[in-house]
């Protein structure tokens, strides 16, 4: 049996008020991220709001290992991260009927636009890589996230962050291109088909060499 001597050291060092103040001053700066972070892996919101209570619940229980300042956002993502890996783990578990059918949506929605020049096409380019690519470009993206803060949320080195992001770029670059390559040619718009009747002389003067689009090449930033 714990003595009371020991109770009341504990509750002196961490007051109750204290750590109630702590923890809404925590989940006030980083409530809004967080849930976007969750959002954005989802499909459905609801989802998301789970993800983001699960993810608070555990910062509450061990408030005592989250760590000050702006480090703390990064805390939160790893912790929301292993809560997404388990609600996803779960869901394959609970549905694997459901998933093959989400499957089968996505890729006819890819199909609606091969060009790969819209989102659609980006879209598709970008489910296609492995998941480990899609979580690298997504923290970069959609959440801002450095090299070193990135390697903070994987629990990695700087430099290993570095070399499978230049890796996930180059494979994203080359999703991309072979998107292009498979795309149907456009049609000659008027203006092209006018400029093909121009006797050669006239366009010798005028015209200029085509910019081929460049294509990304996955450098690192």
């Amino acid at each position: 049996m714990p003595s009371p001597l020991r109770k009341s050291t504990s509750q002196e060092s961490h007051p109750p008020d204290d750590r109630r103040r702590r923890f809404e001053d925590v989940y006030a700066a980083n409530r809004a991220r967080i849930l976007g972070y969750a959002l954005r892996r989802t499909s459905d919101p609801q989802d998301a709001a789970d993800v983001l209570a699960e993810t608070f619940l555990t910062a509450w229980r061990r408030l005592d290992d989250v760590p000050p300042g702006d480090q703390a956002r990064l805390w939160l993502y790893g912790v929301a991260r292993r809560v997404l890996a388990n609600h996803h783990r779960g869901e394959r578990r609970r549905s694997a009927l459901a998933a093959d059918l989400g499957s089968r949506l996505r890729d006819g929605l890819a199909v609606q636009d091969p060009s790969g020049d819209g989102p659609t096409g980006v879209g598709a380019a970008f489910r296609g890589l492995p998941e480990s690519d899609r979580e690298l470009l997504a923290l970069v993206g959609w959440e801002g996230l450095d090299h070193g803060e990135i390697a903070t949320v994987l629990g990695c080195s700087r430099n290993a962050v570095r070399i499978r992001l230049h890796r996930a770029r180059r494979r994203f670059a080359r999703a991309l291109a072979r998107m292009e390559a498979d795309a149907p040619a456009a049609p000659a718009p008027a203006a092209s088909l006018r400029a093909a009747s121009t006797p050669a002389t006239s366009l010798h003067a005028t015209s200029l060499p085509a910019k081929g689009r460049r294509i990304p090449n996955g450098d690192p930033t």
